[in-house]
């Protein structure tokens, strides 16, 4: 470690750094220590492998591995890692084709950290056990590995191992051996040739998190006592889980009291537990440090843990309790105890409680003293659940019930409460607070305001979202709140809005999937509104504004997608100079854009048009000048106009994403199309397209990247190359191009051989 802390030092002051460019080969053999390179070219593999000659090689991180060889995105080749005998630190990580490593890991000795983490790797050699100095062995995301090396007992300096999100089914025997170890992430107790629960015992040194699992494999709780789990104080989160679908035995109850964990621990969870009741431990009050407990799928159990005396617990979540019927006062405590019950909870979640009928509160006279610093409550598809809710809840904030039908009394009027969601259960929107802030209700046949549901112009409401409302929403009856900021519809039959402006202080207007009713926006309604976004409605002719409420608007955002009837946008133009984004997607009856847009769209930035086959041209007095991004795809009468955009009239355009159809161009692009400060050009789906014209790409000297899709007649690159500040060159499903690049020779070739990233149907070319 102090050696390379040392290095670190050198590598921050630059001492020993080199870059791959104009550096030669005989220098970085006599200096450098720490080698790093990003996208850097090489002729062959041969000259890369002079780099390898580097004795004095500390480190090596390579930050896009596949570059190296076309070989090479499988696979590590045997010629390369032993010339690395004096590396100390080596990471492969995020190659995601990288399948296998060398047997000739096993010569690098001095390497201490090694991370081949979010790889395509399916084993690890036997060799990696030759690498006694290995300190960190870093396998998360590995998915394909499912295996560790027999040998690992011999990595005795090995302090960290993280395997986490691998599918290792098991751990190789005698793991205790690694007396060093501090992080081992998860634990996979064998059914038949792995190691034993016992093996963790014998590692003294664990800290921070451990995941147990399979424990439907251990015996006894003798076994399970082995593991020593009470002993080890420097571990804070730990899971222990049985495989799911784990068949209930009495034996369970007495294998989880034997892995009482150190008091110590921060976070427990428990998954899969198979035994009737919990031992005494979980839920101790000597338990000081305990800030999270989750408790998931314990299916045979039919009454909670006294858990109400952790002193510090601040998270609980109860999920999938099938034999639970009542919440009680043992879910509280002790009654001798002078803690108060849940003195530091902030969230609380039962979900999937599929038999709990009742939530008794605590006590009769001192029901307060429970849950003081609740904030968030959660109750999901808890079906049976009648009684009311604990009524003395002084600071919760969000409470959420959903898909509770039999759940019949009043909603308590917590003094704290600003948001609520409610799904399934009309008797408890009846009477809501005043003070909410944000409401989410769904689930109903038919919602208006008789409800209560606007709560009128006392209310504090700034957010509401509807859904699931099959048959009717009527927003035009009574007042909505003033103070309304925010409101989302979704997936409801009929929608009706009002015929005069309630909507006075509206920032965001989101509709979804509105089939039957809505046939016209009147924006008049909503004279505050920034951001619209309209998906789905199927029967959506219009945006509209009344000739006495032509004024300006003050949108920032539109998106209308796939509203198949939508025709017209509102006579006469749209009036928003503070409009930057306008996208109209899937709506195939459309046939213009807004009027004037040059006048009445000042700020407009972004401009996407897809899937709208009628439109033919932009309105008379062309395009903003504002623009800055501009995509048109699938709109072929559009694109064969294209000409006609005037595209040179705007000085700010840096992005263009033209996607033709049945286009018939066979050279692109046209003189005078194109602006000459376009900085990414994007072209998709001309089928005739054959050259990229010269006379069209001269201009563009501040062209930074090129993208070129679906174009299988396209043989020919600009006949002058091109221009010299193209940096990036993406091109996908070319088939005549891409034979003729991958010969690397040839005028094609030179053409875009200064290009620093060339990439052909997701593969880089060198």
């Amino acid at each position: 470690m102090h050696d390379l802390v040392n290095d670190l030092a050198k590598f921050v002051s630059g001492q020993f750094i080199f870059r791959l460019e104009g550096v030669s080969f005989h220098e970085i053999v006599n200096k450098a220590r720490h080698l790093s390179y990003f996208r850097t070219r090489f002729d062959n593999f041969n000259k890369f492998e002079g780099l390898f000659e580097v004795k004095r090689l500390r480190t090596f991180l390579p930050l896009e591995f596949s570059i190296l060889d076309n070989n090479l995105s499988e696979k590590v080749p045997d010629v390369l890692l032993p010339k690395l005998r004096c590396l100390r630190v080596l990471s492969l990580s995020h190659y995601e084709n990288l399948a296998n490593l060398p047997d000739s890991i096993g010569k690098i000795k001095q390497l201490r950290y090694l991370d081949i983490s979010f790889t395509a790797v399916k084993r690890l050699p036997n060799s990696v056990c030759k690498l006694i100095n290995l300190q960190t062995l870093n396998l998360s995301g590995c998915n394909n590995l499912v295996g560790l090396p027999r040998d690992m007992r011999k990595l005795i300096n090995l302090r960290h191992l993280d395997f986490t999100r691998t599918d290792i089914l098991e751990m190789p025997i005698h793991l205790g051996s690694l007396r060093s170890l501090q992080t081992l992430t998860k634990f996979i107790i064998g059914s038949r040739n792995g190691s034993c629960i016992g093996e963790l015992g014998k590692l003294t040194n664990l800290r921070g998190k451990l995941a147990i699992l399979n424990l439907q494999n251990v015996v006894s709780s003798i076994d399970a006592a082995d593991a020593g789990l009470k002993d080890k104080k420097h571990i804070e989160e730990l899971m222990l889980e049985w495989k799911a679908g784990t068949v209930f035995l009495e034996s369970q109850r007495t294998i989880l009291d034997s892995l009482q964990p150190h008091s110590n621990l921060k976070i427990l969870t428990i998954n899969n537990y198979g035994g009737q009741s919990f031992p005494d431990w979980v839920g101790h009050d000597s338990f000081f440090n305990m800030v999270s407990l989750h408790l998931n799928k314990c299916k045979f159990c039919c009454n909670l843990p006294s858990l109400g005396q952790l002193p510090s617990l601040q998270n609980l979540s109860i999920v999938e309790f099938d034999r639970v019927v009542r919440v009680g006062p043992g879910f509280y405590g002790s009654g001798l105890s002078s803690i108060r019950p849940f003195k530091a909870l902030k969230v609380l979640k039962f979900e999937l409680m599929l038999k709990w009928e009742e939530w008794f509160a605590f006590g009769a006279e001192n029901e307060g003293e429970a849950f003081p610093l609740l904030q968030e409550l959660y109750i999901h598809d808890c079906p049976k659940l009648t009684r009311r809710l604990p009524i003395h809840l002084p600071s919760l904030a969000k409470l959420e019930i959903t898909e509770c039908p039999l759940l019949v009394s009043s909603l308590p009027m917590f003094p704290a409460i600003c948001q609520l969601n409610l799904t399934r259960n009309e008797v408890l929107l009846k009477e809501l607070p005043t003070r909410i802030q944000v409401l989410k209700v769904g689930g109903f046949d038919a919602l208006d305001s008789q409800a209560n549901i606007m709560m009128g112009p006392s209310s504090s409401l700034q957010e509401l979202e509807v859904s699931d409302c099959s048959s009717f929403v009527s927003l035009s009856k009574g007042d909505l709140a003033s103070t309304l900021k925010s409101l989302i519809i979704r997936n409801c039959g009929i929608l009706e809005l009002p015929m005069y402006p309630i909507f006075s202080f509206l920032k965001k207007l989101y509709l979804y999937d509105i089939n039957d009713s809505l046939k016209s926006v009147p924006l008049d309604l909503f004279p505050k509104l920034c951001d619209i976004y309209i998906f789905g409605c199927r029967n959506l002719e219009s945006l509209t504004v009344s000739e006495e409420h032509r004024h300006d608007l003050m949108t920032l955002q539109i998106h209308i997608i796939d509203c198949p009837c939508f025709v017209s946008f509102p006579k006469g133009g749209l009036r928003a100079p503070s409009l930057t984004l306008l996208w109209v997607w899937t709506c195939g009856s459309l046939r213009s854009l807004p009027d004037k847009m040059h006048i009445f769209l000042p700020s407009l930035e972004d401009l996407q048009i897809v899937d709208c086959a009628k439109v033919e041209s932009f309105p008379e007095g062309g395009l903003p000048s504002s623009l800055k991004s501009v995509s048109i795809v699938d709109c072929d009468n559009l694109v064969d106009l294209r000409m006609e955009w005037g595209l040179q009239k705007l000085p700010f355009l840096k992005s263009l994403f033209i996607c033709g159809e049945n286009g018939d161009a066979k050279s692109f692009p046209e003189v005078g199309l194109l602006p000459t400060n376009l900085t990414v050009l994007q072209i998709k789906n001309f089928p005739s397209l054959k050259s990229l014209d010269n006379r069209g790409f001269q201009h563009l000297a501040s062209l930074e990247e090129l993208r070129i899709y679906n174009c299988p007649m396209l043989n020919y690159m600009p006949e002058e190359g091109l221009p010299a500040s193209v940096s990036v060159l993406l091109i996908n499903n070319c088939p005549l191009l891409k034979k003729q690049l991958h010969k690397k020779r040839g005028k094609e070739w030179l053409k875009i051989a200064h290009v620093h990233l060339i990439m052909i149907d997701d593969e880089l070319i060198e």
